[in-house]
């Protein structure tokens, strides 16, 4: 035992403060500000987060409801709260190690002696009964029992926001996932009216072909792209009902009867995102949240390492009474009562001691590691989420140009194709052209509305509905 921790020992026993070492917060190894640059929208200095339920950012009732069922449902859900059930019960059993243990005892014996074993030579019967009233309890002195609990407390508190983080994942999953479906469902209608274009051309190209207007090679192409388009749909039908699967498999159930189709992919069915400066996201994102309560929960573990060099004071005392008939138990003079205080101390262990509170400490350090990456963590997926939310809106919208510019393209191929101007050539290119343009315009919003969804996730938005739980219940 050191002179360091002597000193402290005796400051702890004269003033009743433990020995866990003073919590500081660690620094945000981030910017105190956003990206700039063109990627990014300008931010108003003065812009602070706000809290923001699922609720006001998903507008559409389909994807409310949706979110209600999964937040109800969905089976990762269930086990991040029975592990917040869990650790509450396990605060609680180290919490009543603090507290003197109380208990009540009964017993009685009775037992028959052979007369070999007597002085008389002559076999006897034997009772006795008692019953006690017994407290034992250990003086935490050095704030052992107490650094317990408090790690205890933390761990606590980390499984219920890690039990947020889940409901931000899922709903967010959620919101993708459908998102996702109306995506493909818009694939697969694009997909079947491009179908039947290209075989209303293929029948002209027919006709054409039998009255020896156009060639084979020009019959061949529009059966081509009539064959592509079947192909296509196959695919999305697929991919449409793979959707649907995950969407259940989200949701713990099937999909609700008579569930609204919808608002597609329009983007005014979510909310605008307030967005504050990088040091907001220490109080509303779960993970981090996490990561400090287990980062204090560490550190009141080397509070317990370092009572651990000391003595330990134990007080246990009975009080009871005794008598070798059952009926004379509570008369005078059965009473009887024991005093039995102990001390342990730590002499010698192998350097076990010291073991444990060189683990507990480096813990510590691997701690504020995880700690700090879960602050840059953050930081990288809102500063993705800003730049996908200001490219995307001009992306989108140089999409839907060029889908305007397609469709003119088509139409005059299309009349100069039938005057006998252009071949179907022509035709086909634009035919495809403007397919393939629709197809991408609508997956770069999908792709805008998922990224709005993961900023909205990445600034830990979603879960101020549910209340915070105490681990007195």
């Amino acid at each position: 035992m050191n002179k360091s921790l002597l000193s402290l020992a005796l400051v702890a026993a004269l003033s009743g403060c433990s020995l866990i070492p003073e919590y500081q917060r660690p620094d945000a190894p981030v910017p105190a500000d956003w990206p700039q640059g063109e990627a990014y929208s300008k931010a108003s200095p003065e812009a602070r987060a706000q809290a923001l339920g699922w609720r006001e950012f998903f507008r559409d009732p389909a994807l409310q409801q949706l979110i209600e069922v999964a937040l109800e449902n969905n089976r990762d859900l269930r086990v991040a709260a029975l592990n917040v059930d869990a650790y509450r019960a396990l605060y609680r059993v180290q919490r009543a190690d603090v507290l003197p243990a109380v208990s009540a005892d009964a017993a009685g014996t009775r037992s028959r002696t052979p007369g070999d074993l007597n002085m008389s030579g002559e076999p006897a019967i034997s009772s006795q009964y008692s019953a006690t009233f017994g407290v034992s309890w250990e003086l935490d002195l050095f704030g052992r029992l107490r650094s317990l609990r408090d790690q205890a407390l933390e761990q606590y508190f980390a499984s219920e926001a890690a039990q947020r983080s889940t409901q931000i994942s899922l709903i967010a999953s959620v919101a993708n996932a459908w998102l996702t479906l109306q995506a493909d469902q818009a694939l697969l209608q694009v997909t079947r009216d491009t179908l039947k274009t290209y075989e209303e051309s293929l029948g002209l190209t027919q006709r054409s072909f039998d009255v020896g207007v156009a060639s084979a090679l020009e019959l061949r192409q529009a059966r081509s792209a009539v064959d592509s388009a079947r192909v296509s749909i196959e695919q999305y039908t697929r991919l449409v009902a793979q959707d649907r699967n995950a969407l259940t498999l989200l949701l713990g159930q099937s999909l609700p009867a008579g569930l609204p189709s919808g608002e597609g992919l329009e983007r005014t069915q979510l909310a605008t995102l307030p967005v504050g400066l990088p040091s907001d996201l220490l109080q509303q994102r779960p993970d981090i949240l996490q990561a400090e309560y287990q980062l204090r929960a560490i550190n009141a573990s080397i509070g317990a390492a370092r009572a651990a060099f000391f003595p330990r004071i134990s007080l246990t005392g009975a009080a009871g009474s005794a008598s070798s008939e059952l009926s004379g138990l509570f008369d005078g003079g059965s009473g009887y009562w024991s005093f039995s205080p102990s001390i342990s101390v730590p002499i010698f262990n192998a350097g076990q001691l010291r073991a444990n509170l060189d683990y507990a400490q480096i813990s510590k350090n691997i701690q504020v590691a995880q700690y700090e990456k879960a602050i840059q963590t953050a930081f990288r997926e809102v500063a993705d989420g800003l730049a996908a939310q200001a490219t995307y809106t001009r992306q989108v919208q140089a999409q839907r140009d060029l889908l305007q510019t397609s469709e003119d393209y088509y139409n005059l191929a299309e009349r100069r194709y039938r005057t006998g101007v252009d071949s179907y050539l022509t035709v086909l290119d634009a035919q495809r052209q403007l397919f393939s343009v629709q197809q991408q315009l609508i997956s770069d919003r999908l792709a805008q509305l998922t990224s709005e969804v993961n900023l909205f996730k990445a600034l830990g938005g979603g879960w101020q509905e549910t209340m915070q739980a105490t681990p007195e219940g």
